[in-house]
């Protein structure tokens, strides 16, 4: 367990689920007290580094998500870290709720740490009930910070959340998703605190040591070679006026291993989630995914989704400027496309999961309102497999 120097004293729930009975949290003036445990744990990491990177262990499995979008196209690995890029108005916070309550790791033993900063209480709250089902079967490790808690809290939240998945993770061995939002937000903590000790501002007058700052939270996720445990991070941050180079995306980018974008148009269109399929990655998916960890035509599928999708934004653009009747025999098939491809496959019930097979064959059945000709990208025996009729 973790002492009060390793354990968030503003948390109104902290619930690890591996030594309950030695939790202590007294009440005073009507707020939760510090939780005290058995032994103390420095939030930076020991050492500064936890993860060595000699013993870092390439991901290489899956974490299922339940959500199309990204289990299909943008496949989560155990031990990645992968932002959620967003704006304001957008579903991000249900999205990485959704990804928290439900994700797998393949039958073993998976909890969730929560790390919510800057949100307003009404946001806390609603991480908190969504949750419910993690919290009641001990996987859940709650720590919020409201917008009205003081600002050096902040500072300390996402530490103390990647100590506690530590914990689970490399003392416990057991597989950890950490989400963290809003990373804007937490960003705005170290400027206030530069800014207030006469410190350089730089970028947006943010500190010139943010970077370092983002990469020393990013950077402890992963997989130790020799240790049964794995830290998988999912960072979510609103990118102010929908501008991907403000400082922290653009800083993120670069430390992360790809990154889900959320769409202003699909959410008009009342897609939910609203992912841009096209403008997300996952550069770890290839390690995650295919023969041997998810299914054979799955890399294959989502090679020819992207393509095909791609020429669809295309041929669509096109029919704004010239109408659907000046285009090509060829083109129309494409506008079907598009259309399948947001409600069939990415428009998803937020209390709907499905499982990959269920997202797959979905796929397919988009894949399959182009002809046979247009799927060039997925060998014959896949086709043949699924029924694709040659072209008339």
């Amino acid at each position: 367990m973790l002492s009060r120097a390793g354990c968030s004293p503003w948390a109104p729930h902290c619930d690890d689920g591996i030594d309950d009975a030695r939790l202590s949290r007294p009440r005073h003036h009507g707020r939760p007290g510090p939780v005290f445990g058995t032994a103390s744990s420095a939030v930076v990491g020991n050492p500064v580094n936890p993860v060595n990177p000699v013993r870092r262990e390439p991901p290489s499995e899956p974490v299922l998500t339940g959500i199309s979008a990204i289990d299909a196209l943008t496949t989560l690995v155990r031990g990645q870290k992968l932002p959620v890029f967003s704006v304001a108005g957008l579903p991000h916070l249900e999205l990485a709720t959704q990804i928290a309550a439900r994700s797998t790791a393949g039958g073993e033993a998976f909890c969730v740490v929560s790390a919510a900063m800057g949100v307003t209480r009404a946001d806390a709250a609603f991480v908190r009930d969504a949750l419910e089902e993690r919290s009641a079967a001990g996987e859940l490790v709650l720590l919020p910070n409201t917008a009205d808690d003081p600002v050096i809290e902040r500072l300390l939240t996402p530490r103390v959340a990647l100590t506690v998945a530590e914990r689970l993770a490399f003392g416990e061995g057991r597989h950890v998703l950490v989400v963290m939002t809003d990373m804007t937000s937490y960003a705005e903590a170290p400027r206030e605190v530069s800014a207030a000790r006469g410190g350089i501002p730089a970028r947006r007058a943010h500190p010139g040591y943010l970077y370092s700052d983002l990469a020393s939270l990013y950077e402890r996720c992963g997989r130790v070679r020799g240790l049964a445990g794995s830290v998988t991070v999912l960072a979510l941050l609103t990118m102010p006026a929908g501008d991907i180079t403000h400082p922290v995306p653009d800083l993120t980018g670069y430390i992360t291993e790809g990154q889900i974008v959320l769409s202003r148009e699909l959410h008009a269109m009342g897609v939910c989630p609203p992912v841009d399929a096209l403008s997300s990655l996952s550069r770890l998916m290839r390690r995650g995914a295919g023969p041997g960890r998810t299914r054979d035509d799955h890399l294959d599928v989502a090679a020819q989704l992207l393509a095909a999708l791609a020429r669809a934004r295309q041929v669509r653009e096109l029919a704004e400027l010239v109408g659907q009747s000046a285009l090509g025999a060829a083109d129309h098939p494409y506008l079907d496309f598009d259309a399948a491809f947001a409600r069939g496959l990415v428009d998803q019930r937020q209390d709907e999961s499905r499982t990959l097979e269920q997202t797959l064959e979905r796929a397919w059945q988009v894949l399959l309102t182009l002809p046979r000709s247009q799927l060039a990208m997925l060998p014959a025996r896949f086709l043949d497999a699924h029924g694709a009729a040659e072209d008339g």
